[in-house]
């Protein structure tokens, strides 16, 4: 049965399981520092307590001891008296907080001159040495060590009783807990310092491993670096093992597509020939279906050799990539009677392969070529998290059921002119691999606006993965 527990209770857990490794650290670090530190400084300070009363009581034996060997009976009166002096001007101050009194049975004989006229409570008869924690005059709190006495030739057994201030005592207890604090406090902040120095520098491998990793993202590496700690060195041996790996496949898929590709197009121009020889009606659905087969293949190759660029490709200057590709282009429109208007940023960049940088503009491009009268205009510019396309034409442009037929595979939206409709239904696959965005809009020119939106990293391309859409508008 599952024990029920609070939201935040989950809350707090959840992201406890997923805080980064030196958070986890510091904080387990920060805890024991919170629990152990106090629980030494209560050790310490208990145990300095303990040494501190047992030496305050040392000193009053000490005292007691002299205040006994200076009692003595006066052989007139048997009466006893003091012969000396304790050597300490306290009991000499009234209510100093040191205080002595020595009695007879029942009878008060002798006290300190610091007692004046108060008297020191007696406890019960106990024998030897006892002491005690009793209250004084004017309630102070003092420390008692009393023992009962029997002195040759006099009748009774006299009770001896010396009391000392506990103020000193917890003046110097405190002072003591004070420094304790003050000491442990400033350990526990250079400790966690040093803790956390020593869990960055332990960790500054997986940071280079972690930079590796998003080198390689980004295409600037194509292996992680090993040199490093031998727990972490296998580790990037396999992942090296394991890219190098997939690329093997990557190409070898990109080529068995192609060699797919060149092996059908004999068949299929072979049976087109063929098909030359069967009545229209006949005809007429072979030339469809083969059609059908042609589109199929080339649609398939040409996500095949897109497919790899995404985990591989690193950034790439978008102007220098696609040169070719517009420069073959213009000489076109020329030849077309099309004005061709070209503005490319050269600080325009994106993680993308050059050849599908190449596929996505020419597509785009000869689709507005094919559909302008008179004027195309092609814009290239950097934006924050990425690089902005923009294919304006001043053709019939496209209602928006006519853009999301455009963009199906193998669709076309007239006859004329060659081409097997699979231009922006490549473009399509394209923007889903890198994780772009492909809006078809009506442009200010009065045609048709592709507008192609590439992120400039991997972060920026997961997020686009997640979140873009290809649209149409009117």
């Amino acid at each position: 049965m599952r024990r029920w527990q609070p939201r935040w209770m989950s809350r707090l857990g959840e992201r406890l399981r997923l805080a980064p490794l030196g958070a986890r650290l510091l904080v387990a670090s920060l805890m024991l520092v919170i629990v152990l530190l106090p629980l030494a400084g209560i050790g310490l300070s208990y145990n300095f307590r303990q040494s501190a009363t047992a030496s305050f009581d040392s000193r009053l034996e000490s005292q007691l001891n002299a205040l006994l060997a200076g009692i003595q009976v006066d052989n007139v009166g048997q009466r006893l008296q003091l012969n000396r002096s304790l050597g300490d001007a306290r009991f000499d101050r009234v209510y100093s907080g040191w205080y002595w009194q020595v009695s007879d049975g029942g009878d008060l004989t002798m006290t300190s001159r610091s007692l004046w006229d108060q008297r020191l409570p007696v406890p019960g008869h106990h024998e030897g040495v006892n002491i005690y924690e009793v209250s004084g005059p004017r309630d102070d709190a003092l420390r008692m060590i009393e023992r009962d006495l029997r002195l040759p030739g006099y009748r009774d057994v006299i009770h001896v009783a010396l009391a000392g201030s506990t103020a000193e005592l917890d003046h110097e207890v405190g002072r003591f807990e004070r420094l304790l604090i003050l000491s442990l406090a400033t350990f526990g902040v250079l400790l966690l310092a040093g803790l956390a120095l020593q869990m960055r520098w332990g960790l500054a491998p997986l940071r280079r491993m972690s930079a590796n990793l998003r080198a390689v993202e980004e295409g600037e590496s194509e292996r992680l670096d090993t040199q490093l700690p031998v727990e972490l060195k296998e580790l990037a041996l396999a992942m090296n093992g394991v890219l190098e790996r997939d690329r093997r496949l990557i190409e070898r898929g990109r080529a068995a597509a192609g060699n797919l590709a060149h092996a059908l197009k004999t068949p299929v121009s072979v049976l087109k020939t063929l098909s030359e020889r069967f009545p229209e009606a006949q005809r007429r659905p072979i030339n469809t279906e083969l059609t059908r087969i042609d589109d199929a293949v080339r649609h398939h190759l040409a996500r095949a050799s897109a497919a790899g660029g995404v985990a591989f490709s690193g950034r790439v200057a978008i102007g220098d990539a696609i040169a070719p590709v517009v420069q073959g282009l213009a000489r076109l429109a020329e030849r077309r009677g099309v004005r061709f208007d070209a503005d490319i940023d050269p600080r325009a960049a994106a993680r993308i392969d050059p050849q599908d940088i190449q596929e996505l503009t020419g597509n785009l491009l000869e689709n507005a070529l094919r559909w302008a009268s008179t004027r195309v205009s092609f814009t290239v510019y950097q934006v924050p998290q990425g690089v902005r396309l923009r294919i304006e034409d001043d053709g019939p442009g496209m209602t928006r059921a006519q853009g999301e037929s455009a963009l199906a595979r193998g669709v076309r939206l007239d006859a004329r002119g060659s081409g097997s409709g699979l231009g922006l239904s490549i473009v399509e696959d394209l923007m889903m691999l890198y994780g772009g965005t492909l809006r078809l809009e009506r442009a200010a020119l009065g045609g048709l606006a592709a507008d192609v939106w590439l992120p400039a990293s991997p972060v920026s391309a997961q997020a686009g993965s997640a979140a873009g859409r290809t649209s149409a508008s009117d």
